[in-house]
């Protein structure tokens, strides 16, 4: 072996744990340091308890916090798109269809819908909204969520 190249050896380096407990060990440093031992350590103790270690807990429950609030605005969001309190500008239906239900009276979702309930014909009654400007309606309710699949398989053929 050669000389001066190793490191001084302590074979009574004292061992001091956070919870108090200390021992005896051979080590190259003569105090070290822990933060758990086998006194404390949930393994060996049985005791439930997390042991954050450089702040890995801490992170995880703010990984938590993000994920529930993105969750949030998600349910919010969803909400406002299926809400019917909305004008009949939100559809994007064109400028025909807009104007035909604007001058029959239907401004919003909720008005449109109680319409709509009446059935296929009463729709058709509105002056220049046509089986395309219903099926259009049909098509843009139906992907916002407000309009059963049953409801949008009534809907007239193009070619009748």
């Amino acid at each position: 072996m050669r000389e001066g190249i190793h490191p001084k050896f302590y074979p009574a380096a004292k061992v001091i744990c956070s919870c108090g407990n200390t021992w005896t060990t051979g080590s190259t440093k003569e105090v070290i340091h822990t933060d758990m031992c086998y006194n404390c350590h949930p393994f060996y103790t049985g005791e439930q308890r997390m042991v954050d270690t450089e702040g890995q807990v801490d992170r995880f429950y703010k990984k938590l916090e993000a994920r529930d609030h993105h969750k949030a605005v998600a349910a919010t969001r969803v909400a406002a798109k299926t809400s019917t309190d909305q004008p009949i500008s939100i559809l994007n239906l064109g400028a025909r269809s807009e104007t035909a239900l604007t001058h029959a009276g239907l401004t919003t979702l909720t008005l449109v819908l109680e319409k709509m309930a009446t059935g296929d014909d009463a729709m058709l009654e509105i002056e220049s909204l046509g089986r395309n400007g219903l099926i259009g309606l049909k098509k843009a309710l139906r992907q916002r969520g407000l309009l059963s699949e049953d409801a949008a398989e009534a809907a007239p053929d193009v070619n009748p």
